[in-house]
């Protein structure tokens, strides 16, 4: 196994530990043919390319020039070690600062007895639950590592999970063709996004640090939450008991000044994964013959969840959030569109300052209002 990183902040988490414990919690992916294996692959990889052109034209967004990314087609392994090495980048300020509160915390003790190794194991238990739910995603804050290849300019890598996509196809009963090209498309539209908007991801990686500066660090508390969405995946607690009235990770450790950066936060990832959907769905009765039926029976899966142990992870990791992200935005972006036009929506990509806010997601004709107002005489 590949190591992750070097020994920077390696005190608070065990990375290393932290794939090797997801790779081995994980569920197993569908049962196929190393022949279908290979086959799914190359098929993903002609969608992910026939996608570039499709999402450039249906939302005049960037060049073929300005894609820089690599796509990486991956098992569900590789999503983690991917999605680790990225965290231990966007983290490493956090850690470090909580690596420095360590000597002085009331709970040095038990930190220390604790360790990385068993916040690694944690996170590796999360993430293992995670693996088998994702089936793309761009990864903005991508560094390249041996096996892991990213983007020249500042990182960024586009993925695809290949046993995910084949088991949803499957479990929906879709036509696998139409299926792995549909979610291509809302997964080249967020490469779009941020290869042709040079300032995004700068700006949404100041956003985070921002919220991680912010932290009043309690490496206890943040090392309590983790463990108990762990101990949610092995039963530790009671079944349907959520515990500080249902609020998710993000929210327990959040500071009123936090409290405001988040709220941009929703604004701007509402926004990327509303565009997503509404790219997706424009431009799929074009090219998926069966998109009406896919979209029907997928929105109907991300509502219901798998079981009640899976929403109430859901909750406490604040992804269900990210289900309300997908409507929202996607609302905002319709909304929009249908009264300036495609080319009066991108204004949004501007600056900073023609983002959506999150008051302006849920009321699109306010956003309109304020950057397409015409200039007093």
């Amino acid at each position: 196994m590949t190591s992750i990183g070097g020994a920077a902040s390696s005190g608070m988490v065990d990375w290393n530990l932290a794939v090797a414990t997801a790779t081995r919690l994980m569920r197993p992916g569908p049962d196929v043919s190393r022949d279908e294996a290979r086959a799914v692959v190359a098929e993903l990889r002609r969608h992910a390319k026939a996608s570039e052109e499709h999402v450039r034209g249906f939302t005049r967004l960037g060049t073929e020039e300005t894609h820089d990314t690599p796509l990486l087609v991956v098992d569900r392994p590789g999503w983690v070690r991917a999605n680790v090495a990225g965290f231990r980048e966007l983290l490493k300020p956090l850690l470090d600062k909580m690596q420095e509160r360590r000597g002085t915390s009331p709970g040095n003790a038990v930190l220390g007895a604790v360790g990385g190794k068993v916040t690694g194991v944690e996170l590796g238990m999360l993430l293992s639950f995670l693996a088998s739910r994702v089936l793309g995603q761009y990864e903005t804050f991508a560094p390249a590592t041996r096996d892991l290849p990213a983007g020249a300019n500042g990182g960024g890598r586009l993925l695809l999970v290949a046993p995910n996509i084949v088991h949803v196809e499957r479990e929906l009963d879709v036509e696998p063709h139409d299926f792995r090209l549909w979610v291509t498309l809302h997964e080249e539209t967020h490469r779009t996004q941020f290869t042709a908007v040079p300032w995004l991801r700068d700006h949404l990686e100041g956003e985070i640090q921002s919220f991680l500066g912010e932290t009043d660090v309690d490496p206890m508390t943040v090392l309590e939450r983790v463990r108990e969405a762990a101990q949610s995946l092995v039963g530790g607690r009671p079944e349907g008991e959520e515990g500080d009235e249902g609020r998710s990770l993000v929210e327990i450790v959040q500071t009123p000044a936090q409290r405001e950066i988040l709220g941009r936060l929703t604004a701007v990832m509402s926004l990327l994964e509303g565009h997503a959907d509404f790219v997706m769905d424009g431009v799929g009765p074009q090219v998926v013959p069966s998109v009406a039926e896919i979209r029907e029976k997928f929105q109907q899966r991300r509502a219901k969840g798998a079981s009640r142990l899976d929403l109430a992870l859901r909750k406490l990791l604040g992804l269900d959030a990210k289900l309300r992200q997908y409507r929202d935005g996607e609302r905002f972006v319709r909304a929009v569109v249908e009264e300036v036009g495609i080319d009066g929506f991108n204004r949004v990509w501007t600056s900073p300052n023609t983002l959506p806010t999150k008051a302006e997601i849920s009321k699109p004709a306010d956003w309109i209002t304020r950057v397409h107002r015409k200039p007093e005489q």
